[in-house]
């Protein structure tokens, strides 16, 4: 049996954009904002969206492979617990700390739960669609996201310094 890979994207893009928009509309702007990026790191913003982009257009052409095998369930638990840790990481940036920090909820443990989330849910779409192409692709946005996420770190301590600083020091990049 075969199951459009479409339908992975619907929950996830309900819950980064929908649930988002529905606790608050101002974090939607905060959520699509880019850190300034030096002109030498440009090329990993392009990658970036570029990567993302191929990931949502492939899950759209790709057959998920239902199969009742140890890989089918263990990507779907993957999948779910993608899900679960995007759904707690939008509610938590939904309500930043009065500094403008994101340091509650999920935020305690990593810095970048949405980040980490979009690796599992991309991983387990690609394991639940069985392409290798798409694997690839995942692998690629992993790299570029990291070139973001380190843009993004610079930016914070540009903007928050101390508070950031010490953020960084008390919960890690990832996991």
């Amino acid at each position: 049996m075969t199951v459009r890979g479409v339908w992975l994207l619907v929950p996830f893009l309900f819950i980064r954009f929908g649930l988002l928009a529905v606790i608050n509309r101002e974090a939607v702007k905060r959520a699509a904002y880019f850190a300034p990026m030096k002109p030498n790191e440009r090329w990993i913003y392009w990658l970036y969206q570029l990567s993302t982009a191929a990931l949502l257009v492939s899950l759209c052409f790709l057959k998920i492979l239902v199969s009742f095998s140890w890989l089918f369930y263990i990507s779907v638990v993957l999948y779910f617990i993608g899900l679960a840790l995007c759904a707690a990481a939008v509610v938590n940036f939904a309500a930043p700390s009065q500094e403008g920090l994101h340091t509650n909820g999920v935020y305690r443990y990593s810095r970048n739960p949405m980040y980490v989330s979009y690796f599992l849910i991309f991983t387990a779409c690609a394991l639940l669609t069985q392409s290798l192409a798409l694997g690839g692709m995942v692998i690629v946005f992993i790299f570029a996201s990291h070139g973001i996420i380190l843009a993004e770190e610079r930016w914070c301590m540009e903007e928050f310094a101390g508070a950031y600083l010490r953020y960084m020091q008390r919960v890690r990049r990832y996991i």
